[in-house]
């Protein structure tokens, strides 16, 4: 059997693999085949993972990657992520430009399924627990943002936080930033909220709340200028998205850790708190404005169409006045 020729971190495509797979063991070709499925995924699984996959033994894998020149899988699965951030279609990392439909489909669901395998196996249970001690305290907390990924998520923040009962607020203005750092003082929170994590002014305004006596928190990637500012912080790590700076899976990561940090909170702040929730979904229900009981600019169908009949399941018809002529 042939053997094929080492190659360094950045000469590991998926092209190559493609090609040489045939010059391997037929246990080494179907990892290979694995990871050929969905790269972003195959990044993102554990060995173990992978080995299900592939229905192979672990050290089959290992001995895949030896073939490569790679010493451990580690490395193997470190050369190939940072060969999947800089080629691709620039479509998607997972996507390449002649894909149908179903694949593009297939894709692009697995590797968001495996960026939030990733982020709750990645996730610290204490911090968590830190960070909702924190807001359950707080006298009032502001959420900082900057763009308009994180914009977004800092008034879903402030929408669930206020619908607990707390006192918060979504500021996305420089200089309301600062006038809010100034005067959170030491029982205010200042949760900021930047994937890049490297906005001069909210960095700014983060540093001032903190100096101020506030407890500043990140939502944010590790290793960043906020994360490094931050008192508690929650780490979010996606794969680089070929087209914008923060992608689906860093929306749909950020929006999971908000979704646990608020189920926390909820917790700890008790039944009453629950409760409160559940009043203001029946609530909702009743006087929302998409709610079928909600009578105040439009009638039910039955009544404009004057036939009586209401199409509600279970409910009694009732006959429609009959026109009076104006003589």
């Amino acid at each position: 059997m042939p053997a094929i020729m080492p190659v360094t971190a950045p000469l590991l495509t998926l092209q190559l693999l493609q090609r040489q797979k045939y010059d391997l063991p037929q246990a080494q070709r179907q990892v290979i085949d694995v990871i050929l499925k969905d790269p972003g995924a195959a990044v993102l699984a554990t060995v173990e993972q992978l080995a299900a996959q592939a229905c192979v033994s672990m050290p089959t894998i290992v001995r895949m990657c030896r073939r490569f020149g790679f010493d451990s899988v580690r490395e193997f699965m470190v050369a190939l992520a940072q060969t999947l951030a800089v080629s691709g279609s620039h479509l998607h990392r997972s996507v390449e430009a002649g894909d149908p439909a179903d694949a593009v489909i297939s894709k692009i669901t697995h590797a968001a399924a495996s960026a939030l395998t990733h982020l709750g196996r990645s996730l610290d249970p204490a911090g968590i627990d830190a960070v909702a001690d924190a807001m359950a305290r707080a006298s009032r907390i502001d959420c900082y943002s900057v763009g308009a990924a994180s914009s977004f998520m800092a008034q879903e923040l402030q929408s669930r936080l206020f619908r607990l009962g707390l006192t918060a607020n979504a500021i996305f203005d420089a200089h309301q930033q600062l006038v809010s750092a100034s005067t959170l003082g030491q029982g205010g929170v200042a949760f900021v909220i930047s994937h890049v994590g490297r906005m001069p002014y909210t960095l700014e305004a983060a540093q001032f709340a903190q100096e101020h006596g506030a407890t500043v928190v990140a939502l944010t990637q590790p290793d960043t200028p906020l994360a490094d500012l931050a008192d508690l912080l929650l780490p979010v790590s996606v794969p680089q998205d070929a087209v914008m700076r923060v992608g689906t899976e860093a929306y749909l990561a950020h929006l999971m850790v908000i979704e646990i940090l608020m189920v926390r909170l909820a917790q700890i702040l008790g039944p009453r708190v629950v409760s409160g929730m559940q009043q203001y979904k029946r609530l909702l229900e009743t006087h929302g404005f998409d709610s079928y009981e909600y009578m105040g600019f439009q009638q039910p169908v039955h009544v404009r169409r004057g036939d009586g009949k209401d199409p509600r399941p279970g409910t009694v018809g009732t006959q429609a006045r009959p026109k009076v002529e104006k003589r």
